[in-house]
């Protein structure tokens, strides 16, 4: 396996256990696992809800976690929840709490925080954490500007986390379909 993207549900065990039903640390373990036993790139999605996992003590819990088990370097997505099958009386998650767990995140030290769900090109793109440039440009599908040369930063030099092809794809602004051949 080349890459995998892991849900970080939250950082709670109440939650784990009462929104899940299962543990929180068995997945802070297979986090642990990836990053320190597998060639694999990981990244890591909270789905932030409204009043079950997005309070700044638990969200500076987690960015404090993160840093110290996986690195600066793993990217961190906060996505928004939009209310559906079993929890639609939550609402959606506020633009502005995807903005301030994201700067809870960047100021405890990760250097690639990204959000999800909601339209925000800033938070979307890849800065480098050397010179603050904007090394991808990402607008929903789109990819704009592209300051990167070997995996590196145009300006400063200073390596990019990542795995990137010399050019960018150019895959639009929708998904693509995917076609599966018949064993």
């Amino acid at each position: 396996m080349d890459a995998a993207n892991v849900d970080l549900k939250a950082f709670t065990e109440g939650f784990y256990h009462k929104l899940t039903g299962g543990h929180l640390q068995p997945v802070l373990d297979t986090l642990q696992y990836i990053h320190d036993e597998t060639d694999c790139w990981l990244e890591v999605t909270t789905l932030l809800i409204p009043g079950h996992n997005d309070s700044d003590a638990e969200l500076e819990r987690l960015a404090a976690w993160f840093v110290d088990h996986l690195g600066a370097d793993v990217p961190l997505h906060f996505s928004a929840f939009h209310p559906d099958f079993k929890m639609t009386d939550v609402p959606s998650t506020p633009a502005s709490t995807l903005q301030r767990a994201r700067q809870i995140a960047l100021q405890a030290g990760l250097h690639y925080v990204y959000v999800g769900n909601v339209h925000d090109r800033d938070a979307d793109s890849t800065y480098c954490p050397g010179c603050g440039t904007r090394v991808i440009e990402r607008d929903w599908y789109q990819l704009g500007d592209w300051q990167l040369r070997a995996g590196h930063c145009t300006q400063c030099g200073q390596r990019i986390a990542g795995v990137f092809d010399d050019r960018p794809g150019d895959w639009g602004p929708r998904r693509l379909p995917v076609a599966m051949a018949a064993a």
